[in-house]
Protein backbone atom coordinates (compact mmCIF):
# COMPACT_ATOMS: atom_id res chain seq x y z
CA UNK A 1 0.00 0.00 0.00
CA UNK A 2 1.15 3.33 -0.85
CA UNK A 3 0.86 6.51 1.14
CA UNK A 4 0.60 8.64 -1.23
CA UNK A 5 -3.04 10.08 -1.59
CA UNK A 6 -4.33 10.28 -4.94
CA UNK A 7 -6.34 13.93 -4.72
CA UNK A 8 -9.62 14.16 -6.30
CA UNK A 9 -10.61 17.15 -8.71
CA UNK A 10 -12.96 19.82 -7.52
CA UNK A 11 -16.20 18.82 -9.75
CA UNK A 12 -14.80 14.72 -8.22
CA UNK A 13 -15.03 16.00 -4.85
CA UNK A 14 -18.09 18.45 -5.28
CA UNK A 15 -19.86 15.33 -6.72
CA UNK A 16 -18.75 12.87 -3.84
CA UNK A 17 -19.58 14.68 -1.02
CA UNK A 18 -23.36 15.81 -2.24
CA UNK A 19 -24.38 13.26 -4.40
CA UNK A 20 -25.32 10.53 -0.96
CA UNK A 21 -27.47 13.61 0.47
CA UNK A 22 -28.98 14.41 -2.65
CA UNK A 23 -30.56 11.17 -3.37
CA UNK A 24 -31.65 9.99 0.37
CA UNK A 25 -32.86 13.58 0.61
CA UNK A 26 -35.31 12.76 -2.64
CA UNK A 27 -35.85 9.07 -0.57
CA UNK A 28 -37.05 11.17 3.05
CA UNK A 29 -39.10 13.46 1.05
CA UNK A 30 -40.63 10.51 -0.76
CA UNK A 31 -41.75 8.43 2.47
CA UNK A 32 -42.11 11.41 4.87
CA UNK A 33 -45.51 11.66 4.14
CA UNK A 34 -46.31 7.73 4.21
CA UNK A 35 -44.37 7.71 7.53
CA UNK A 36 -46.87 10.29 9.06
CA UNK A 37 -49.74 8.44 7.60
CA UNK A 38 -48.68 5.23 9.46
CA UNK A 39 -48.39 7.55 12.84
CA UNK A 40 -44.48 8.61 13.09
CA UNK A 41 -43.11 11.18 13.29
CA UNK A 42 -40.91 11.98 10.29
CA UNK A 43 -37.79 11.66 11.56
CA UNK A 44 -38.69 7.99 11.28
CA UNK A 45 -38.39 8.55 7.20
CA UNK A 46 -34.74 9.99 8.18
CA UNK A 47 -33.69 6.86 9.97
CA UNK A 48 -35.22 4.52 6.63
CA UNK A 49 -33.77 6.70 4.57
CA UNK A 50 -30.58 6.57 6.34
CA UNK A 51 -31.07 2.13 6.36
CA UNK A 52 -32.22 2.04 2.81
CA UNK A 53 -30.16 4.99 0.79
CA UNK A 54 -27.09 6.81 3.14
CA UNK A 55 -25.29 3.59 4.46
CA UNK A 56 -25.89 1.68 1.12
CA UNK A 57 -24.30 4.27 -0.78
CA UNK A 58 -21.36 5.38 1.69
CA UNK A 59 -20.57 2.27 3.56
CA UNK A 60 -21.24 0.35 -0.17
CA UNK A 61 -18.56 3.06 -2.13
CA UNK A 62 -15.91 2.35 0.71
CA UNK A 63 -15.90 -1.12 0.21
CA UNK A 64 -15.99 -0.98 -3.80
CA UNK A 65 -12.99 1.01 -3.50
CA UNK A 66 -11.58 -1.26 -1.40
CA UNK A 67 -12.17 -3.99 -4.16
CA UNK A 68 -10.78 -1.95 -7.37
CA UNK A 69 -7.39 -0.68 -5.52
CA UNK A 70 -6.91 -3.84 -3.68
CA UNK A 71 -6.25 -1.60 -0.45
CA UNK A 72 -6.90 -2.44 2.90
CA UNK A 73 -10.07 -0.72 4.20
CA UNK A 74 -8.81 1.37 7.66
CA UNK A 75 -5.23 2.67 6.54
CA UNK A 76 -5.67 2.73 2.73
CA UNK A 77 -9.05 3.67 1.48
CA UNK A 78 -9.96 5.23 4.90
CA UNK A 79 -6.79 7.41 6.40
CA UNK A 80 -6.55 9.80 9.12
CA UNK A 81 -5.89 6.65 11.82
CA UNK A 82 -2.84 8.06 13.41
CA UNK A 83 -3.16 7.04 17.45
CA UNK A 84 -3.35 9.60 20.07
CA UNK A 85 -3.01 9.30 23.77
CA UNK A 86 -6.22 8.61 25.55
CA UNK A 87 -6.76 11.72 27.76
CA UNK A 88 -5.59 13.61 24.51
CA UNK A 89 -7.95 11.68 22.81
CA UNK A 90 -10.70 12.63 25.14
CA UNK A 91 -9.73 16.52 25.92
CA UNK A 92 -9.90 16.90 21.92
CA UNK A 93 -13.53 15.30 22.33
CA UNK A 94 -14.96 17.19 24.77
CA UNK A 95 -12.84 20.57 23.00
CA UNK A 96 -15.04 19.63 19.57
CA UNK A 97 -18.76 19.03 21.73
CA UNK A 98 -18.42 21.79 23.07
CA UNK A 99 -17.66 24.23 20.35
CA UNK A 100 -19.85 22.73 18.22
CA UNK A 101 -22.21 23.20 21.08
CA UNK A 102 -21.50 26.57 21.45
CA UNK A 103 -21.72 27.76 17.77
CA UNK A 104 -24.95 25.66 17.20
CA UNK A 105 -26.49 28.00 19.71
CA UNK A 106 -24.94 31.39 18.22
CA UNK A 107 -25.88 30.44 15.11
CA UNK A 108 -29.35 29.64 15.87
CA UNK A 109 -30.76 32.64 14.73
CA UNK A 110 -29.32 32.21 11.12
CA UNK A 111 -31.53 29.07 11.04
CA UNK A 112 -34.68 30.49 12.10
CA UNK A 113 -34.52 33.13 9.20
CA UNK A 114 -33.27 30.44 6.28
CA UNK A 115 -36.08 28.27 8.01
CA UNK A 116 -38.28 31.25 6.15
CA UNK A 117 -37.02 30.59 2.90
CA UNK A 118 -38.35 27.19 3.19
CA UNK A 119 -41.80 27.91 4.34
CA UNK A 120 -43.33 26.13 1.36
CA UNK A 121 -42.39 23.14 2.27
CA UNK A 122 -45.98 21.17 3.56
CA UNK A 123 -45.20 20.14 6.78
CA UNK A 124 -45.96 16.87 6.40
CA UNK A 125 -42.45 16.73 5.10
CA UNK A 126 -40.67 18.56 8.17
CA UNK A 127 -38.24 17.03 10.10
CA UNK A 128 -40.14 16.46 13.09
CA UNK A 129 -38.54 14.60 16.31
CA UNK A 130 -41.83 13.60 17.65
CA UNK A 131 -41.69 15.74 20.98
CA UNK A 132 -45.09 17.94 20.64
CA UNK A 133 -47.14 15.55 22.36
CA UNK A 134 -49.12 13.99 18.96
CA UNK A 135 -47.66 10.68 19.38
CA UNK A 136 -47.93 7.34 21.42
CA UNK A 137 -45.49 6.18 23.94
CA UNK A 138 -45.18 2.74 21.98
CA UNK A 139 -44.50 4.69 18.65
CA UNK A 140 -42.17 7.30 20.12
CA UNK A 141 -40.11 3.80 22.08
CA UNK A 142 -39.86 2.42 18.54
CA UNK A 143 -38.65 5.57 16.72
CA UNK A 144 -36.39 6.25 19.69
CA UNK A 145 -34.88 2.87 19.98
CA UNK A 146 -34.54 2.60 16.42
CA UNK A 147 -32.73 6.10 16.30
CA UNK A 148 -30.10 5.09 19.38
CA UNK A 149 -28.65 2.85 16.64
CA UNK A 150 -29.19 4.55 13.60
CA UNK A 151 -28.84 8.25 13.87
CA UNK A 152 -26.65 7.99 17.15
CA UNK A 153 -24.25 5.19 16.70
CA UNK A 154 -23.86 3.21 12.82
CA UNK A 155 -24.91 6.38 10.42
CA UNK A 156 -22.44 8.89 12.19
CA UNK A 157 -19.95 6.29 12.45
CA UNK A 158 -19.89 5.46 8.84
CA UNK A 159 -20.23 9.06 7.73
CA UNK A 160 -17.41 9.84 9.32
CA UNK A 161 -15.18 7.30 7.80
CA UNK A 162 -16.96 8.64 4.11
CA UNK A 163 -16.31 12.44 4.68
CA UNK A 164 -13.58 12.55 7.02
CA UNK A 165 -11.74 9.27 7.01
CA UNK A 166 -12.02 9.32 3.12
CA UNK A 167 -13.03 12.23 1.44
CA UNK A 168 -10.99 14.69 3.45
CA UNK A 169 -7.66 13.32 2.80
CA UNK A 170 -8.59 13.68 -0.79
CA UNK A 171 -9.97 17.39 -1.00
CA UNK A 172 -7.55 19.11 -4.01
CA UNK A 173 -4.69 20.40 -2.49
CA UNK A 174 -4.91 23.77 -4.54
CA UNK A 175 -7.90 24.61 -2.14
CA UNK A 176 -5.18 25.57 0.27
CA UNK A 177 -6.46 26.97 3.46
CA UNK A 178 -10.07 26.90 2.17
CA UNK A 179 -10.03 22.67 2.50
CA UNK A 180 -11.77 22.98 5.97
CA UNK A 181 -14.50 25.39 5.54
CA UNK A 182 -15.54 24.27 1.93
CA UNK A 183 -15.01 20.57 3.23
CA UNK A 184 -17.80 21.91 6.04
CA UNK A 185 -19.98 23.43 3.78
CA UNK A 186 -20.64 20.56 1.30
CA UNK A 187 -20.92 18.25 4.41
CA UNK A 188 -24.02 20.99 5.82
CA UNK A 189 -25.16 20.67 1.64
CA UNK A 190 -24.89 17.05 1.90
CA UNK A 191 -27.79 16.95 4.60
CA UNK A 192 -30.85 17.99 2.00
CA UNK A 193 -33.49 16.86 4.03
CA UNK A 194 -32.88 19.75 6.34
CA UNK A 195 -31.05 22.65 4.13
CA UNK A 196 -32.21 25.76 6.83
CA UNK A 197 -29.83 24.12 8.66
CA UNK A 198 -26.54 24.85 6.19
CA UNK A 199 -25.32 28.03 8.02
CA UNK A 200 -25.24 26.41 11.78
CA UNK A 201 -23.73 23.01 10.38
CA UNK A 202 -21.09 24.97 8.23
CA UNK A 203 -19.70 26.65 10.84
CA UNK A 204 -20.77 24.31 13.77
CA UNK A 205 -19.25 21.28 12.17
CA UNK A 206 -15.37 23.16 11.44
CA UNK A 207 -14.02 22.29 14.95
CA UNK A 208 -14.71 18.52 14.29
CA UNK A 209 -13.30 18.52 11.04
CA UNK A 210 -10.13 21.19 11.65
CA UNK A 211 -9.14 18.50 14.99
CA UNK A 212 -9.77 15.51 12.60
CA UNK A 213 -7.42 17.05 9.81
CA UNK A 214 -4.67 18.38 12.28
CA UNK A 215 -4.35 15.39 14.77
CA UNK A 216 -4.93 13.07 11.94
CA UNK A 217 -7.77 10.75 13.65
CA UNK A 218 -11.32 10.08 11.92
CA UNK A 219 -11.90 8.48 15.48
CA UNK A 220 -11.80 11.74 17.46
CA UNK A 221 -14.83 12.72 14.43
CA UNK A 222 -16.61 9.57 14.88
CA UNK A 223 -16.52 9.36 18.83
CA UNK A 224 -17.72 13.30 18.67
CA UNK A 225 -20.30 12.98 15.72
CA UNK A 226 -22.62 10.25 17.97
CA UNK A 227 -21.84 12.37 21.01
CA UNK A 228 -23.55 15.59 19.63
CA UNK A 229 -25.82 13.39 17.94
CA UNK A 230 -27.01 11.69 21.02
CA UNK A 231 -28.63 15.17 22.82
CA UNK A 232 -31.51 14.75 20.47
CA UNK A 233 -31.91 11.03 21.41
CA UNK A 234 -31.41 12.16 25.56
CA UNK A 235 -34.20 15.02 24.69
CA UNK A 236 -36.53 12.08 23.36
CA UNK A 237 -35.48 9.88 26.47
CA UNK A 238 -36.32 12.41 28.86
CA UNK A 239 -39.56 13.31 27.15
CA UNK A 240 -40.82 9.70 26.63
CA UNK A 241 -40.18 9.18 30.28
CA UNK A 242 -42.47 11.65 31.46
CA UNK A 243 -45.16 10.71 29.08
Amino acid sequence: MSNKIQQHSIIQSIYLHLLPGVIAGFFYFLIAPVVKHYGFPTIMALIISGIFVLLPIELGFLLYQKKITGEKLLGGIVRYLKPIKFWYFILWVIVIFLLTGLTFKAFDFASKHLMQLFSWIPSDYLLDMGLNGEYSKPILIITYVLFFFLIVLIIPTVEELYFRGYLLPRMPSKLKGWVVPIHSALFALYHTWSPWLFLTRTFGVLPLIYLVRKKENVYLGIVSHCIINSIDFVIGLIFIYTL
